[in-house]
C-alpha cells in the first residue's frame, strides 16, 4: 500500500477550510440543517472542491473527527512533555470536560451521523484510550498512581460524563467524577 499524494497547498487550504467550516456548523448544532452542498458555499470554496475532498456528509464528519481526536491527542503529549506525570493527567482530564461542554453540539452531531460508522469511531477511540494510557502510565512510573488501574477505566468515566450531558447539573457534577477518578487513581501514601 502506498501513502497517499500529499495535497497542493491551495487544495491542502480548501480542505481545511471545508473541515473547519464544518466543525463550527457542527459545534452550533445546525449539521442537519443544511443542504451537503452549503458547506462549500460557507467555506468559499466551490462544489467540485467539496465533492473532491469529501464525497458524502459522512465523509466530511470523519474527517471533523480524526481533526478532533489528533488535537485531543496533542495536547495530551505537550501535557507530558510539560508537567509532572500526575498533574499531567489531571489537566487533561479536566480539560477533557471543558472539551466535551464546549463542543456538546459537535459530539452529538457525529454521533448521529457516525453511528453506522464503527470502525471510524472505534479508530479514534483507539488512539486517545493509547494517550490517556501513556498518561497514566508516566504517572504510575512516577509513583504518584496506583498500578492497578488501567486506562480504560479513565476512559469509561469519560465516556459516562459525555453520555450524562443532558442532567440538569452536568458540568458541576462531571467535575466532581474527575475529582472522584483522580482520587481513586492517586496511590495511597
Amino acid at each position: 500500500m502506498t501513502a497517499d499524494k500529499p495535497l497542493r497547498a491551495d487544495a491542502q487550504r480548501n480542505r481545511d477550510a471545508l473541515v473547519a467550516k464544518a466543525r463550527e456548523v457542527f459545534d452550533a448544532g445546525d449539521f442537519f440543517d443544511l443542504r451537503f452542498d452549503d458547506f462549500a458555499r460557507l467555506a468559499g470554496v466551490g462544489t467540485g472542491t467539496l465533492y473532491r475532498h469529501f464525497p458524502t456528509r459522512e465523509a466530511l464528519a470523519e474527517a471533523v473527527y480524526h481533526g478532533e481526536v489528533a488535537a485531543l491527542c496533542d495536547r495530551a503529549r505537550r501535557l507530558q512533555a510539560t508537567l509532572p506525570a500526575a498533574e499531567a493527567l489531571a489537566t487533561f482530564l479536566r480539560g477533557m470536560v471543558d472539551h466535551i461542554d464546549a463542543h456538546e453540539g459537535l459530539a452529538r452531531t457525529l454521533a448521529t451521523l457516525m453511528a453506522d460508522r464503527s470502525g471510524a469511531l472505534a479508530e479514534g477511540s483507539r488512539a486517545l484510550e493509547q494517550a490517556v494510557t501513556d498518561m497514566v502510565a508516566a504517572a504510575v512510573r512516577d509513583g504518584a498512581v496506583r498500578d492497578d488501574v488501567d486506562a480504560g477505566a479513565v476512559m469509561m468515566a469519560l465516556h459516562g460524563i459525555g453520555a450524562a450531558h443532558d442532567r440538569p447539573r452536568w458540568r458541576a457534577e462531571a467535575d466532581d467524577v474527575i475529582t472522584l477518578v483522580l482520587d481513586g487513581l492517586r496511590r495511597p501514601l
